[in-house]
């Protein structure tokens, strides 16, 4: 067991300032790769050796069930094993089941893990269909409204004053939203949002509830709060009850949730919120080389944020960062996968080597790229390791071996199990099958490494059942594929961020100054991924032969060695802000001048009578369905039905005709010109 001593050495000064800080309020703001776990868990440690508080009464609150599980790991390993860390939701959803039956009588309500079940049945009541992806999006709406704390009666009117594009109409989704909450109820069901906001309502009419959790917990840590939304700003008040002993801990440069009620004004307003808080920054950076820390200030400091942190490079030099452009999809697909090969040959580990990007649905030429190459990868945000069918089978079999007396050694023992299921001494290929024989591999090597720390098959399958409880896979041999939002928290030894154009990074429904600087973020916390290896790369068409009229990334401009002709499509300064008079817009019909934007997107009076093909049209909507299914995103980003209507109703027949289409601009046509125009031309 460590002494205090102890666990104040090794810190740099201001980690020390941080773990010596014990007494709140305290607002630590920490940079990329500064090592903030280490300052809090140390502070946490210091605290408790010290008698500042006893360990029962610290109550650590991170967004995730695996950083939770590492907190409690670190701390048990430095001697303060009995504090308490977990998510919002998983403390909360504890302190609500113990009290419900004192407070509200009966069973406690049944927790939902997704709302999609519901909101279709809210569908079926309301007679409207959807598709899972639409269900989707209404979720991700709805999660929106209830972590902001408004209303389905008050939805419509926010929605249109924070400037939200829901995915249906707002009094539509505002009925949704009403039938969801009363099916809820009906059926005795708490979600997430609910969770928390019961929990607070509880304590707030309830004193002697409010009480004792208040004398239970009296020591808070926050981690990642840059990321609290409203919701559990409230709850983390009510746990307080207007004392200041809590630790709050983020980077402003790390906003990426804000589309889902996320804010970082509680980071940055926390010194105003506590005038007498200490407010500590973390800016030595131990992860990435100088020419990586480097090229994340740069890209950070062109936006427009005043609470940006300059990060200090601490490890040796390394390459610099690395631009490739490509003409086309494949091709920057296919020089990602070389270049991948080339960094195995060097002995850089599989898994230690990352590809991520803007949106899921740019992973699968990537899959293909790699499959192609026999180059294992695996798909991060896809299937959690511990729901892969092969790893579910296997631990069913191995908790059913761990019961019969067995006197073979747990390495051997795990191997013959794994064997029946496909692991075999060589790897396959690619595809399906390698992701399967890696998923066992993890699990293999996992027990290998168990083995030579005296463990047996008992002591395995207990660790696997904490690690799946703690969502904690083992480390999977292979690339990892991921969207920039996915990888937040993660680190590998190279990265390479591809995609990068506009209209896809800042992501073309990315309007407002806020929603681009949002991007601007998510390029950061890319680059910030990377410990040595950087690459960065994008492609000028789609497909093959397709016009080159991509860009790249407007961040890039001035970082990438070369002229930037995004850069000189976009008038600096103050021109950019410049509005233009639209020439007037005529009917084609009887030539009346169009005022309403509908009515210019058609070209055409509304009353006017016009011919179009109506198969045209349906085929047109189920492309876009499709298409908005496996990008993930709503269908009107894509095109709304009035530009589908204008197309059907014109059939263009080349580009410059699709392009005089109000709705379809230069990033749209590029992206999706091909496929309207093959559309067009089979029908025509």
């Amino acid at each position: 067991m460590s002494s205090v001593d102890d666990v104040l050495s090794g810190l740099d000064p201001e980690q020390r300032a941080v773990a010596e800080a014990v007494r709140g309020p305290v607002c630590v703001l920490a940079g990329a790769g500064t090592g903030k776990t280490r300052a809090i868990t140390h502070r946490i440690a210091h605290a408790v050796r010290s008698g500042v508080v006893d360990a029962p009464s610290v109550l650590a609150v991170t967004f995730t069930t695996r950083a939770a599980g590492e907190l409690r790991q670190r701390l048990r390993a430095l001697g303060a094993p009995g504090v308490q860390a977990r998510t919002f939701h998983a403390a909360a959803l504890r302190q609500l089941t113990y009290f419900w039956p004192r407070v509200i009588g009966g069973e406690a309500p049944s927790v939902i893990e997704s709302k999609l079940p519901v909101l279709s049945e809210a569908c079926r009541r309301l007679r409207r269909g959807a598709d899972r992806s639409e269900l989707r999006d209404i979720a991700s709406e709805v999660e929106w409204a209830k972590v902001t704390q408004i209303g389905p009666e008050d939805y419509a009117a926010a929605a249109a004053k924070y400037n939200r594009t829901p995915p249906v109409p707002a009094e539509e989704l505002a009925r949704l939203y009403d039938a969801y909450e009363q099916i809820r109820r009906e059926r005795h069901l708490v979600d997430f949002e609910t969770i928390l906001e019961l929990t607070a309502a509880v304590m707030t009419e309830h004193q002697e509830v409010a009480a004792q959790i208040r004398q239970q917990y009296r020591y808070f840590v926050v981690d990642e709060y840059q990321d609290v939304n409203p919701l559990q700003k409230l709850l983390l008040d009510t746990w307080l009850g207007g004392r200041d002993d809590v630790c709050v801990v983020g980077d402003p440069n790390q906003t990426i949730y804000s589309f889902t009620g996320a804010t970082p004004r509680y980071l940055t307003g926390f010194a105003v919120e506590h005038p007498d808080a200490a407010v500590i920054k973390l800016v030595r950076d131990y992860r990435s080389t100088p020419q990586v820390v480097d090229l994340a200030n740069l890209v950070i400091a062109k936006g427009r944020s005043p609470h940006r942190l300059e990060l200090v490079a601490q490890r040796p030099d390394g390459p610099r960062p690395g631009f490739h452009e490509y003409d086309d999809e494949p091709a920057e697909a296919a020089g990602v996968a070389r270049a991948i090969r080339k960094l195995l040959d060097q002995g850089v580990p599989s898994r230690e080597i990352a590809v991520l990007f803007r949106t899921n649905s740019q992973s699968e030429a990537y899959e293909e790229a790699l499959a192609k190459a026999e180059l294992p990868y695996v798909v991060r945000g896809g299937e959690r390791f511990f729901e892969r069918p092969e790893v579910r089978q296997a631990v069913v079999l191995l908790r059913g071996a761990a019961r019969s007396a067995s006197d073979e050694p747990l390495a051997s023992e795990v191997h013959h199990i794994l064997a029946g299921l496909g692991l075999t001494p060589a790897p396959p290929g690619g595809g399906k099958a390698r992701e399967k024989w890696e998923s066992l591999r993890a699990l293999a090597d996992l027990a290998e490494d168990m083995a030579a720390e005296g463990a047996d098959l008992h002591g395995f399958v207990a660790e696997l059942e904490r690690r799946a409880s703690e969502q904690h896979a083992p480390p999977v041999e292979g690339v990892t594929l991921a969207s920039l939002h996915a990888a937040k928290g993660l680190e590998w030894d190279a990265v390479f961020l591809v995609g990068l154009t506009d209209g896809m990074l800042p992501i073309v429904y990315a309007e407002t100054p806020e929603q681009i600087e949002e991007e601007r973020r998510l390029l950061y916390v890319g680059i910030t991924r990377a410990r040595q290896h950087l690459t960065l790369s994008w492609a000028l068409s789609r497909a093959p032969g397709g016009r080159k009229g991509r860009r790249p990334s407007r961040f890039l401009d001035g970082l990438t060695g070369r002229a930037s002709s995004s850069a000189a499509a976009r008038p600096p300064g103050p021109a950019r802000e410049r509005r233009q008079v639209a020439a007037p817009v005529s009917c084609r019909i009887c030539a009346k001048t169009l005022v309403a934007a509908a009515e210019q997107k058609l070209g055409r009076c509304a009353t006017c009578p016009a011919d179009y093909d109506e198969d045209l049209l349906e085929s047109l909507k189920a492309w876009r369905t499709a298409t908005a299914k496996e990008g993930k995103i709503p269908p009107y980003v894509v095109f709304t039905d009035v530009t589908l209507q204008a197309i059907a109703e014109r059939v263009p027949r080349t580009e410059q005709e699709l392009l005089s289409i109000p709705g379809v601009g230069r990033v749209k046509l590029d992206r999706y010109g091909e496929a309207v125009l093959s559309l067009c031309r089979s029908a025509s």
